[in-house]
């Protein structure tokens, strides 16, 4: 608890039993109020593993990034919150700079504030080949058509969570793109940190350069055109 702020962490898991008690072993308890992991239809001890740890444990059976995510946000609605922290399950992020996201909303009241791996320290090989043209991608398009200027898309972030309700989100494959052109469009504070980025042990959601940069090419696409009507 950071100034009598709620803090809140989202989870969104899927078959990630190998590398979930590393993420949850690194978040710290005396920051963060409440952790909520969101099961994405694991097929392994998932679930169990983020139970036993004393995290809060949902089932989202809508396969996405999207669709756990708003699971989350609904529970946390009951639960409360002041600030949200969005957390990737395959321990690629560093859970333990979590302090780095928040204190700027809490001492300097951005609104967003978002984990740039491109800023910050990437291990070698870290950011494979659709995520380096996704980041180019979007970024490109949203300085083109939104005139703002981001470095990264990454999904470790974290925003107040009464504006987070504010931006209606839904979008579930171009989730990260969508909250951050909501919030330009909504003219909140945001702000950038640098944060390291690893491999991670867990298995890549999107597998082979070729197909990679496909799916993602679309997701941001759709994304960035979806909502310049906002």
């Amino acid at each position: 608890m950071l100034d009598d702020k709620k803090i809140a962490v989202i989870i969104p898991a899927l078959n990630e039993e190998s590398t979930l008690p590393l993420v949850l072993k690194d978040i710290s308890r005396e920051l963060v109020d409440e952790i909520v992991v969101i099961d994405n239809g694991s097929s392994d001890r998932t679930a169990v593993i983020a139970r036993n740890a004393g995290a809060t444990v949902l089932h989202e059976t809508k396969k996405g990034y999207g669709y756990p995510c708003l699971k989350g946000i609904e529970h946390i609605k009951t639960s409360r919150a002041d600030v949200l922290v969005f957390v990737d399950g395959n321990y690629s992020d560093h859970p333990d700079e979590i302090m780095n996201l928040v204190e700027p909303i809490v001492r300097n009241d951005y609104d967003l504030v978002l984990g740039s791996r491109t800023l910050g320290q990437a291990e070698e090989g870290s950011l494979r080949v659709p995520v380096r043209f996704g980041n180019w991608l979007a970024t490109v398009l949203i300085s083109l058509f939104y005139n703002y200027k981001y470095s990264d898309v990454g999904p470790f972030r974290a925003i107040k969570f009464d504006r987070l309700l504010d931006l209606d989100m839904h979008d579930n494959l171009g989730w990260t793109i969508e909250m951050q052109v909501k919030a330009v469009r909504r003219k909140y504070r945001i702000t950038e940190v640098p944060v390291s980025y690893r491999t991670g042990t867990g298995k890549s959601k999107l597998t082979g350069n070729i197909r990679g940069i496909a799916v993602v090419g679309y997701r941001i696409i759709r994304a960035i055109l979806k909502n310049l009507f906002y």
